[in-house]
């Protein structure tokens, strides 16, 4: 099992959604003895042009810094009181998502977790722009969380196959937080064809990946889902099995730019109120697109 680098990093900007991320994180925390970073991020150009009018820059910063600086340390005292851990905060000036992967980076951080509320009617399929460049470009395991209801434990793991080579890579970190958690993991696959090689080939990966889970010592069943909608067949599955976490795979889609991935894996994030788990493949020759 691989170690863990003790560190979670998760973005605050004070919404109501990052503070429930971070009442969810305390438990992994707890489990895999890791200290939790509150990262700030004031975005440059947005700020730059918020205070352009309003006299001496560096003065307006050096003050805005200040105050977000004592709210950040209200909200760490406030958080050790709560779960006992050691907290620390962290304020940098940049683009969100570049800083918050810079810092996970540096840290060699575990995961970044992250509030996010979805995406809006317009952009449907993708999530906002400061959260994809985050997955699209992490050092590390992402954990999104859209829904408002407190998890306390993570009992139950949805873990999606499809026959990429890049599926498997998500077992090994499955096992690793079922194991902390005591999760039950539900392998499940979804079938949208009739194709009797392909969904012989479906079986074998499923039976691959139970027989490796249960070798870890992780409880675990197998179950294959006929639905013509990848994402929406997981969104269901995972809420009739009362899911606490979906683990997904993430692929960039490489003709539009390399922070945007795949459309399936955007409507899980997006829609999902189980939090989502995304893990990017390992870097491959071969580019094509695999969604979960």
């Amino acid at each position: 099992m691989c170690a863990y680098k003790n560190h979670i990093v998760i973005p605050i900007d004070f919404s109501e959604q990052c503070l429930i991320a971070l009442n969810q994180t305390y438990n992994l925390a707890r489990l895999t003895k890791s200290d939790i970073t509150l990262l700030h991020v004031i975005d440059g150009d947005m700020f730059s042009a918020m205070i352009s009018i309003f006299g001496d820059k560096e003065e307006k910063e050096k003050i805005y810094r200040e105050g977000i600086s004592v709210e950040l340390d209200k909200l760490a005292n406030e958080a050790r009181a709560k779960s006992g851990l050691e907290i620390k905060t962290r304020i940098e000036k940049g683009k969100i998502y570049d800083c918050v992967n810079e810092v996970a980076t540096e840290l060699e951080a575990a995961f970044i977790v992250m509030g996010t509320s979805g995406a809006s009617t317009l952009k449907k399929k993708m999530i906002g722009s400061n959260a994809v460049r985050v997955i699209g470009d992490a050092p590390c395991p992402v954990i999104t969380i859209k829904g408002k209801e407190h998890r306390s434990g993570c009992n139950t793991i949805v873990l999606p196959l499809d026959l990429s080579k890049e599926t498997k890579e998500k077992v090994g970190k499955c096992i690793e937080i079922a194991a902390f958690f005591n999760s039950a993991v539900k392998v499940m696959s979804i079938v949208d064809t009739n194709d009797e090689f392909f969904k012989n080939k479906l079986t074998r990966q499923m039976n691959q990946v139970l027989e490796f889970l249960q070798n870890s010592g992780i409880s675990c069943t197998g179950e294959f889902i006929n639905d013509d909608d990848i994402a929406e067949g997981v969104l269901k599955y995972a809420d009739k099995v009362n899911a606490d976490l979906i683990i997904i795979m993430t692929q960039q889609e490489l003709e539009f730019t390399d922070y945007f991935i795949g459309t399936a894996s955007a409507h899980i994030i997006n829609n999902s109120e189980i939090p989502v788990c995304s893990i990017r493949p390992m870097e491959r020759k071969d580019t094509t697109e695999y969604v979960i």
